[in-house]
């Protein structure tokens, strides 16, 4: 431990430190380096003759500095100054806790402490049906749902270090987990969206609204309303006959706009919606289209729109994209994504692709206040801890104005004890070399060789000029290696993904060899094939072990049993295909015809580029799940 004695502006700033002080090995004592604290207008740190001084404008920029401080102590630095002018008012992370995955509050806690040495002073609670509601039993029931106490905890703990925690719900869309259940039918317009409309929807929606904001000190709140692609085209369409999706959209807003205002609540929106209703092809980034004048006069000008893009990366798109946002008189939100919704294993290479120029894009045009979010989508198979390196690229691209990756890469050892290169590695599991990486969107490759079929292997003809077992081979050497020189959090996230490179190894070997000795009848080739099926349910078994573990160390256990079905089956899977191949060997049957078939391009087109199959159900089999 190192000892610093803080003194001056310190007042409301010791909590935090006290959470904070082990993760950066520090600890005030009289007999330590002087550090003189002080309030003032921006970030400042320096060291000179043996003492420390920081400056702070918010308690993020004392904790930030903190670790400034901390890497050049570490670098042996006697004498150095730090002064940093963020570009953005706001900046942090949505936190996505409503896809099967619901973070525990000490992982809350944890991510709030690396936030805070960050520099991070904006934290987004995304909940679809994952909090209590006292007049909707079913609301969140078995989902993992917050209880008013869990989600007051956690808005303390991220107080302390002054970061603002907000609510983030739908009030209009993705609503289907929800609504599901038969005794919420009522409410329903289709599978996803609200009956718009129905006095008993507006009585559920300032229902949620209350409980969604009960616990938060912020009056601010996110509503959703975005991806209503099916508005009025349900329920609404027997009852009401066709209406525009732009009218009912208005008029609902209308309405929870009038809500908002009875319950005291400042609003911030998806902003997608505007867009789509003028597009023909009900784009959002459809420039040739863009927003017409009524509906920007007709949007109110106290909910906040956040244009969220994590698929564009041209100056042209991202600068039409801000403009048209700019038109309207509500603020301009700025929503990125870090790629976890890629499958098992995050996707840097497109983080970066496509965060860096937006970052930079907002900070030229004004934009004050931006957030990454790291969607769950299709069973939160990545875990979030995923997310931290993406965390410090917002944060130094806040602070400093530019992405340098070897200053990023100092900084993030400091703030998570990470090396960066473990995290910016993972994009390897979605791309083999060799294979065209997609310049806007991931290959979702670990994806489909881990669930892909056994016995009806759709991705056949997409990946047979891979070597796709060296490739991963090589994956499993390095995460071992990363694995062994971690602590903590990151041990247990690095061990996993040795796992998964491991299974993925000896799975992509298995399936060429399997297909390859039923077309040319070597009876002898597929009864060794058939013994191996041990070997690769062995490691299944092992990844799915470990990935339980990993799910428990960060996230409440509801949403696991989808893995572990997903994981089970395939176990299944491969004993049926072991069954089959030693009958095959046997000569007890012909022929295995969904191995012997020449198979189609599935998830690329003739270039070798990638379609975009991401969902489980799509890729394990040809019929209907």
């Amino acid at each position: 431990m190192r000892k610093i004695t803080l003194s001056g502006d310190i007042e409301g700033l010791m909590a935090g430190f006290e959470e904070i002080k082990a993760d950066l090995g520090l600890e005030n004592a009289d007999s330590g380096l002087p550090v003189a604290v002080k309030k003032g207008a921006c970030l400042k740190v320096s060291l000179k003759d043996n003492s420390a001084q920081i400056e702070y404008a918010e308690p993020v920029h004392f904790f930030r500095a903190l670790s400034l401080l901390t890497l050049n102590l570490n670098k042996g630095s006697t004498c150095f100054e730090i002064k940093e002018e963020p570009g953005f008012r706001k900046n942090g992370v949505m936190f996505d806790c409503s896809r099967n995955a619901v973070l525990t509050v000490d992982t809350l806690k944890f991510f709030f402490r690396k936030m805070a040495l960050m520099g991070l002073n904006l934290g987004m609670m995304y909940t679809e049906d994952t909090y209590e509601v006292p007049e909707y039993p079913y609301f969140g029931y078995m989902r993992g749902r917050y209880t008013f106490d869990e989600i007051r905890e956690a808005d303390d703990y991220a107080n302390m270090f002054g970061i603002e925690l907000v609510p983030c719900i739908q009030t209009l869309a993705h609503l289907n987990r929800a609504t599901h259940w038969p005794k919420m039918w009522y409410l329903k317009d289709t599978d996803e969206v609200l009956l718009v409309g129905a006095d008993s929807t507006y009585e559920f929606i300032e229902n949620i609204l209350k409980a969604a904001t009960a616990p938060y000190r912020t009056k601010r709140v996110h509503i959703g309303m975005d991806e209503a692609m099916d508005l009025g085209l349900g329920n609404y369409l027997r009852k009401n006959g066709y209406v525009p999706s732009s009218e009912i959209m208005k008029y609902h807003l209308k309405r929870v706009h009038e809500i908002l205002k009875k319950l005291g609540l400042k609003a911030m929106m998806w902003s997608d919606m505007y867009f789509r209703v003028v597009s023909p092809s009900h784009s959002y980034y459809d420039l040739q289209h863009p927003v017409t004048q009524d509906i920007v006069d007709s949007a109110p000008e106290d909910i906040d729109l956040v244009y969220w893009d994590y698929y564009n990366s041209s100056d042209e798109v991202l600068t039409g994209m801000i403009a048209q946002h700019q038109r309207f008189k509500a603020d301009t939100i700025f929503a990125g994504g870090i790629w976890t919704w890629a499958g098992p294993a995050a996707d840097y290479r497109v983080t970066l692709t496509t965060t860096l120029p937006a970052l930079k894009k907002c900070r030229e045009m004004g934009v004050k206040e931006v957030f990454a979010t790291a969607w769950g989508d299709n069973g939160a198979e990545a875990n979030f801890l995923t997310t931290l390196y993406g965390l410090q690229m917002y944060a130094e691209i806040d602070y400093t104005g530019a992405y340098n990756p070897e200053e990023v890469a100092e900084r993030f050892k400091v703030t998570t004890g990470g090396d960066a290169n473990s995290f910016l590695d993972l994009s390897a599991f979605n791309l083999a070399p060799g294979m065209p990486p997609l310049s806007s969107c991931s290959n979702f490759l670990a994806k489909y060789m881990l669930y892909q079929d056994p016995i009806m292997p759709l991705c056949e003809a997409d990946v047979k000029k891979y070597d796709l077992a060296a490739h991963y081979g090589s994956l499993e050497e390095k995460y071992a290696k990363y694995a062994a020189e971690s602590k903590g959090e990151l041990k247990l996230l690095f061990e996993f993904y040795t796992s998964l490179a491991k299974t993925l190894k000896i799975k992509c070997g298995w399936h060429k060899r399997s297909s390859e000795c039923v077309r040319a009848k070597d009876y002898e080739q597929a009864k060794k094939v058939a013994d191996e099926v041990a070997d690769v349910i062995s490691a299944l078994r092992e990844l799915k072990s470990i990935w339980y573990r990993l799910w428990n160390a960060t996230n409440k256990p509801y949403g696991f049993e989808i893995i572990d079905i997903r994981l089970g089956g395939l176990i299944s899977r491969f004993e049926t295909a072991q069954m089959r191949l030693y009958q095959f060997a046997n000569k007890e049957v012909d022929d295995i015809p969904e191995l012997s078939t020449e198979k189609l391009l599935f998830a690329s087109d003739e270039n070798g580029n990638t379609i975009g199959y991401r969902t489980w159900q799509d890729l394990i089999s040809a019929c209907k799940i």
